[in-house]
């Protein structure tokens, strides 16, 4: 049985008082709650202060960086590294997402040099793949899905496949307001989970958790989570919000 992870992905937003404020909120409705993986993932100024905050209050909830550079240090003005992450006893790390693949040419090369530079730090990637509208309209959602799967996770062993966290965000529903009707995500999950199966084995890509994120929120999330393949939620914009935050966990508690 897939353990459902649920990540909130802040994205530039969150002071430190906002962060302080949305933490202390929210553990008074999810701190209890065991049968989710919670990650929350604050922009790098507030990875510090949310650790604090989180320290001894729950272990099912975890501390995650939106990005990474592949390289242990060196001369890389504006960048951080693995090493300096778990320095902050971070756990998790966003690659490839699709804001990072348009805005700044991030490739699935790049994406690859992320992932097993966490693996190699035992940091757990969050791997992220998805279409845009046009490629969907002109019925490549496959196609572009297994493109990005296999550059992306490239290389990687049985156990750092199962380390790794992939998650559908079909790039067209990312802060629209739209989102994949329940069918479309589990299909489209099915069919990242029968290409982890030609990649690996069946029983690794059996254990591996795949998330959907496309304008997740309180009101679709269990329909989504209780999709056979859908093993969490990467949300953006509604993690914003402590309430509407802890409403989606608890929707992935309810399909356990």
């Amino acid at each position: 049985m897939r353990k459902k992870i649920v990540a909130a992905n802040w994205k530039m937003n969150m002071t430190l008082g906002e962060s302080t404020r949305f933490i202390e909120s929210f553990l008074l409705d999810a701190a209890d709650i065991r049968e989710v993986e919670i990650v929350i993932i604050p922009p790098f100024t507030a990875l510090a202060k949310v650790t604090e905050l989180l320290e001894n209050k729950s272990q099912s909830i975890k501390v995650g960086a939106q990005n990474m550079h592949w390289e242990r240090n060196g001369a890389f003005t504006g960048e951080i590294s693995a090493a300096l992450l778990r320095d902050l006893f971070i756990h998790y790390v966003i690659l490839g997402h699709s804001e990072r693949r348009r805005l700044f040419g991030e490739t699935d090369e790049i994406v690859n040099k992320k992932v097993r530079a966490a693996h190699e730090a035992t940091l757990r990637p969050i791997v992220c793949v998805g279409e845009t509208l046009e490629q969907r309209d002109k019925g490549n959602v496959e196609k572009i899905l297994s493109i990005q799967l296999r550059g992306s996770l490239k290389d990687l062993s049985e156990k750092e496949l199962q380390e790794t966290v992939v998650a559908y965000e079909p790039v067209w529903a990312i802060g629209t307001g739209r989102n994949a009707t329940p069918e479309q995500a589990q299909e489209a999950h099915a069919f990242i989970r029968q290409t982890l199966r030609e990649m690996s084995d069946e029983t690794t890509a059996d254990r591996i958790r795949i998330q959907y994120g496309g304008s997740v929120k309180s009101e679709n999330a269990q329909e989504l989570m209780g999709q056979q393949d859908i093993d969490g939620a990467l949300v953006g914009g509604a993690s914003l919000d402590p309430r509407s935050f802890a409403a989606i966990v608890k929707a992935a508690r309810d399909q356990k």
